[in-house]
């Protein structure tokens, strides 16, 4: 029989707290060897060392205790290292999260000064698009698979691109978190609708436009410039945002070199400037 050990050494051997050792044993993840009747000491032996410093390094990683318990209980290794791998792929894809995060915030802190607003008349054009309504959670994976079926479907009909691909999108979309968006590319000629993707005519506008360079992932900033300058000039009307997309993953996939223009729909007058 191993000589048992107290809650104390075996603290110490595995480096986890008495309070962490007293809460592993009330979930049902690390119960002690025993437990005295009359003292209520818990009690450890040293075959349970092992499992104590598995259990440290997945919590470490911030492992669910749920998670871990599934680990230890794995009927074999390639059970235990398939679950261990679905966490480590989930930490990855924070971690993704996070850096892009921290990116995010460096070039709100670094921003320089703000780009210059430009006034545009656009006139209405035929397109090829896809439209449909869109939780704003949604909106980037849509975006993404949207608009590479209008450019599968540009090249497949092959029509001839008069512009930019660019988006349409209503101010449900950012105030209610759900609301109509559009992804399309102005072209010539006549489009067979397929699917998803139909024929439509981009409306006519009268933008204030500003350029926004980098990921998409940072648009946020330059709208805000660009609402902010039409606040202050007091010409802001309603109508749908829109984004031309001048450089994308198309043309590479690194996201720095991007380039977006974003239009904000605006009163003109003569005197705008």
């Amino acid at each position: 029989m191993s000589q048992a050990l107290t809650v104390g050494d075996f603290s110490r051997m595995t480096h986890l707290s008495v309070k962490t050792l007293r809460h592993y044993h009330q979930v049902g993840l690390l119960e002690p060897d025993r437990v005295d009747p009359d003292t209520g000491y818990r009690y450890y032996t040293a075959e349970q060392i092992p499992t104590a410093q598995v259990i440290r390094r997945l919590r470490d990683l911030d492992m669910p205790i749920p998670d871990v318990r599934a680990v230890l209980g794995a009927p074999d290794a390639t059970v235990r290292g398939e679950l261990i791998a679905g966490h480590l792929d989930r930490l990855e894809i924070e971690l993704d999260r996070t850096r892009s995060a921290v990116d995010s915030l460096r070039n709100l802190l670094r921003r320089p000064a703000e780009a210059p607003v430009e006034h545009r008349t656009v006139p209405a054009c035929p397109a090829v698009g896809i439209s449909a309504a869109v939780d704003r959670g949604d909106l980037l994976p849509w975006w993404q698979g949207a608009l590479a079926e209008v450019h599968a479907a540009v090249e497949a009909q092959r029509l001839e691109a008069t512009g930019p691909s660019g988006g349409l999108y209503a101010s449900e979309i950012f105030q209610d978190d759900h609301g109509r968006a559009t992804v399309f590319v102005p072209v010539q000629g006549s489009v067979r609708a397929i699917g998803r993707v139909e024929s439509l005519v981009v409306p006519a506008a009268e933008l204030a436009v500003i350029t926004h360079h980098g990921p998409l992932a940072d648009v946020d900033l330059t709208y805000g410039e660009l609402g902010a300058y039409t606040t202050r000039h007091e010409i802001s009307v309603a109508g749908p945002l829109r984004e031309y997309y001048l450089r994308d993953a198309r043309h590479t996939p690194d996201p720095t070199q991007w380039t977006t223009e974003i239009g904000w729909p605006v009163f003109r007058a003569e005197h705008d400037h």
